[in-house]
């Protein structure tokens, strides 16, 4: 592993993340890559790591019955809101999207971005 204070670090020392030997273990593929982008986004410059520990932490007292990746996601949703990454209209738009697509997906195939959009037979 890198230098203590490296982002990757860090994460593996934060209370809650579920961890075997091999490193965090997730549930679902969407936790990885949830997991991965906050590091990412760290890593870039968007957030100082004392914000994201701030952040999560208020997440996880406020809604300390979601599952821990949802606290995760939410987070790191927050963060980015706070930041401007994403304007809300254009987060809210991209949820619904999503959400659409979700509803318009067949039991058992990929949810496709879009998929509500297509011809019916």
């Amino acid at each position: 592993m890198s230098a203590p204070d490296d982002a990757r670090g860090k994460l593996l020392q934060s209370p809650g993340i579920p961890l075997s030997d091999d490193g965090p273990v997730f549930a679902e593929p969407w936790e990885a890559k949830a997991f991965a982008l906050a590091v990412t986004c760290h890593e870039r410059g968007l957030f100082a790591w004392h914000d994201w520990a701030q952040a999560l932490g208020g997440t996880i007292a406020a809604r300390p019955d979601m599952p821990y990746y949802r606290q995760w996601l939410a987070t790191l949703e927050g963060l980015l809101a706070e930041i401007g990454t994403v304007p809300e209209a254009e987060r809210l738009d991209r949820v619904d999207a999503w959400d659409r697509a979700a509803r318009a997906t067949p039991h058992g195939e990929p949810i496709v971005l879009g998929r509500d959009l297509e011809p019916h037979d």
